[in-house]
């Protein structure tokens, strides 16, 4: 590890970021430096700009990735050398306003079936029955699966916050069935290291695979699952404020945007040509 590296690395671990965050930032400051062929410290505002121009216009990467790009960047130089001068000149990009994919109940069902392997479909139960992401469902351990008092324990979600969440009669069903068919130890869903949880790429495949099995058109991916969460909870009546609790949103905002996603039926505005 170089000691610009290093050196970022424990800059984001003294501000508590997540691992997910210190690798996914330092793996874009890399890829930026290797791009120009030099040491990141030796580039400048005008290799920044030329190569937010080649991510958008050649790669096509999406705005997301994007804004990653952008905030590590803006930690590597604003923080890590101290450079804050430089920050003004990486800004943000408007963001886009998408609305997420939402699959029918019937849609959900068809791609849990669809999934071969007991832990790969469980982690996905896991994910739209307690609506959790991806990241949150592999962190899980044993003791984190209260039966009793019928919860599940987040540690460190987005934000570094812990939070529980209900745990339904049929998850639990489910997480039972699979504990006794499989007997993890100390993660609930290890990898082939038994003492790392399972990698999200795994995941990730199985769900692409499920996808073209049930023969579903729409593009399906873990986040998808808690999407689906969100919104049938709300189609089914319950009330924003607790959808917002169960996701850990720690703004109702951010869950609002399932309001326009709902499938109202008969409760909705008419249009005027069915009148």
């Amino acid at each position: 590890m170089s000691v610009l590296r290093k050196r970022m690395v424990e800059d984001l671990r003294l501000r508590n970021y997540s691992p997910r965050t210190v690798e996914i930032y330092t793996r874009h400051v890399a890829s930026f430096a290797r791009h120009f062929g030099r040491s990141p410290d030796r580039l400048g505002a005008e290799q920044i700009r030329s190569y937010q121009s080649d991510l958008v216009e050649r790669r096509k990467v999406s705005w997301s990735t994007f804004n990653q790009v952008v905030c590590a960047l803006r930690f590597f130089y604003g923080v890590t050398l101290g450079r804050h001068g430089l920050i003004e000149q990486i800004p943000f990009p408007r963001q886009e306003k998408k609305l997420p994919v939402v699959l029918s109940v019937e849609e959900v069902f068809r791609l849990l079936d669809a999934v071969g392997n007991l832990k790969h479909r469980t982690v996905l139960m896991t994910i739209y029955g307690a609506g959790l992401r991806l990241s949150e469902a592999l962190g899980l351990r044993l003791p984190d699966v209260d039966g009793t008092r019928r919860q599940l324990r987040v540690h460190c979600g987005k934000g570094k916050k812990d939070r529980y969440v209900d745990l339904s009669e049929g998850l639990l069903e489910a997480l039972r069935t699979y504990w006794r068919a499989q007997r993890p130890k100390g993660w609930l869903f290890p990898g082939r290291d038994p003492d790392r949880p399972m990698h999200p790429t795994a995941i990730q495949k199985a769900i692409v695979l499920a996808r073209l099995r049930a023969g579903i058109t729409k593009p399906v991916h873990s986040h998808t699952l808690r999407h689906c969460f969100a919104t049938h909870l709300l189609e089914a009546g319950q009330v924003i404020r607790t959808v917002q609790e169960l996701l850990g949103h720690a703004d109702v905002s951010t869950t609002m945007i399932y309001t326009h996603v709902l499938k109202r039926g008969g409760r909705g505005v008419l249009s005027p040509l069915d009148l």
